[in-house]
């Protein structure tokens, strides 16, 4: 079944909105980090500081993932049709792009976005003083996230460039099938242009990918575990899942189709199906570490410290009513002299509480009655030494009119 160009042409249209959707959603997400940052440095909430602690690892998470999908672009076939912005190369140029594109996305950006996946769900398991709160936890992980990259870089680049010797009857041992470093066949196309180079995926390349897949999941699930034994929070369990499973469901996905890919020519619609399919896999992957690892904590942090700021306005409203009513209840106590003796021998009946009626000047006496808890220390009180419980303020029932 012939590749047509309507064909190609609608898995590359989809694959650039698809980038560009994940672009947005990473750049949002950069902003919506530096916003959290600020907000907490600015109205010094020293508590979230946890939470921004790895903010630059998340902005490097973010880039990995925009490097990776620009990348994908780059190995389209629609941009070396007549006309594009590729068809300007020659056929050789265009094949260094193809072999630009394995090292890039399959020896670099891939490895570092997992690993710096694997990096921020590590770290709530480190120590306080030596994990997110130290000033040198960002730069010592970034360093770490490359230093462990830097095998499977160095692999995909030995792939590239010595392996097609195997292939030019160069070695006298072995000679490998031209699918195993191929990056890149040539296609004449039907107009009478020049030819393209369209891009394949090594299976040798393909096979590197797969170890990795299978020691980062490996590694991700037995950190998956330590991680829910410490969560408490049953949203936060969900989170864990959904994001153990996406990793370690796309990503094997992923690899299981780039290698099935050898099996057909870049000519024909299987091979584009099954590279957007690959493509598809990794951008849900991508998508959704993003949401969870950057976007959840910010948005948790940020109705947190709206908890933070409704907890300080309660509290300062607490002790203005206090306040309100010590005052209040004060000024019982100092009208209480005027009151009649019959109603302080009444109000000894009830132990530490007495009853006041409101007296006007001419001696009438209106219907407004308070009950006061004075809680007076005597043996049957509270013990010696407990702090002086406060009152409360006197609502009246009917407002009293004085001359």
């Amino acid at each position: 079944m012939p590749l047509t160009r309507l064909a190609a042409d609608a898995f590359g249209v989809v694959t650039i909105c698809l980038v560009s959707l994940l672009t947005l959603l990473g750049f949002l997400c950069i902003i919506y980090s530096c916003y959290f940052r600020t907000r907490i440095h600015s109205r010094g909430f020293v508590q979230l500081g946890y939470f921004s602690g790895p903010w630059i690892i998340r902005i490097i998470f973010i880039l990995f993932a925009i490097w990776w999908g620009f990348g994908e672009i780059i190995r389209l076939s629609l941009l070396r049709s007549e006309g594009r912005v590729l068809n300007a190369l020659n056929l050789k140029w265009q094949e260094t792009v193809c072999k630009y594109y394995i090292v890039s996305n399959l020896g670099f950006a891939e490895p570092c976005l997992f690993l710096t996946l694997v990096f921020l769900l590590r770290a709530p398991l480190q120590k306080m003083e030596s994990g997110i709160l130290s000033q040198k936890w960002n730069g010592k992980t970034a360093g770490y996230v490359f230093l462990c990259c830097l095998p499977v870089f160095a692999l995909q680049l030995i792939v590239i460039l010595i392996g097609p010797d195997f292939n030019k009857g160069k070695n006298n041992t072995f000679e490998l099938p031209h699918y195993f470093t191929s990056t890149a066949v040539p296609s004449r196309m039907k107009d009478g242009g020049d030819d393209i180079a369209l891009c394949t995926y090594p299976l040798l390349s393909t096979i590197l990918l797969g170890f990795f897949a299978t020691v980062l999941t490996t590694y991700l699930f037995w950190l998956g575990r330590r991680i829910l034994n410490l969560v408490i929070n049953k949203g936060l369990q969900r989170r864990v899942y959904t994001l153990i499973f996406s990793v370690s469901g796309f990503l094997p996905l992923r690899v299981l189709l780039l290698g099935l890919s050898v099996l057909y020519k870049p000519e024909q619609v299987v091979f584009e199906a099954l590279a957007f399919l690959a493509f598809l896999s990794l951008l849900c992957c991508a998508g959704v570490s993003i949401w969870m690892l950057v976007y959840c904590p910010v948005a948790d942090s940020l109705a947190l410290r709206s908890l933070l700021d409704l907890e300080a306005r309660r509290r300062i409203s607490d002790d203005h009513n206090e306040t309100i009513s010590l005052i209040a209840n004060q000024s019982l106590l100092g009208e209480s002299t005027g009151v009649s003796p019959e109603r302080n021998s009444d109000a000894s009946t009830k132990r530490g509480s007495i009853s006041f009626r409101t007296v006007e000047k001419d001696g009438t006496s209106v219907d407004t009655y308070v009950e006061l808890s004075l809680f007076s220390p005597s043996r049957h009180a509270t013990p010696p030494g407990s702090p002086r419980p406060l009152g409360w303020p006197m609502v009246p029932r009917a407002q009293v009119h004085g001359p």
